[in-house]
């Protein structure tokens, strides 16, 4: 025969444990919510001395189906990744990717010149460079020290 310490709270502990997981279980995503989830193409933006950068992964997106712009300091990225119908739906075990339409947004500084916007598409990944204003750009001014 063996003495048990009587703990009041032991069976709340495991009431409070089975009712996280009822609500961790209803919460969770369901994988044909996952579908309708939009999507965002992930970004880099860098500035370097001449101009700024912002780079985003798009693949498997038509350059055809890519529109940047800018409006009033705002540049956008706008597109869409269709779904392969190479293989029917019904044939796909699992599918992670998100297909659809996409926009991303970023203002820009009053330092850069919208008029000489460049954008190039290769490999999947958008690059678009905005230069600087000359006024922008960092003076470098060399200064004589005399010896004395």
């Amino acid at each position: 025969m063996s003495i048990t310490r009587w703990d009041p709270f032991r069976h709340l502990t495991t009431w409070q444990d089975q009712m996280n997981r009822i609500f961790d279980t209803a919460l969770r995503f369901r994988p044909e919510e996952e579908a309708l989830t939009t999507w965002a193409p992930s970004v880099d933006i860098y500035e370097t001395e001449n101009e700024l950068v912002i780079k985003a992964d798009l693949p498997e997106v038509s350059e055809k189906d890519i529109d940047v712009r800018i409006e009033n300091n705002m540049l956008t990225i706008r597109g869409e990744r269709k779904f392969e119908q190479k293989v029917k739906e019904e044939n796909y075990l699992r599918i992670e990717r998100s297909f659809g339409s996409f926009s991303r947004s970023f203002s820009l500084p009053a330092t850069v010149n919208a008029e000489a916007i460049k954008a190039e598409y290769k490999n999947g990944v958008l690059t678009v460079a905005v230069p600087k204003k000359a006024e922008a750009k960092p003076k470098q001014v060399k200064v004589n020290v005399a010896t004395a």
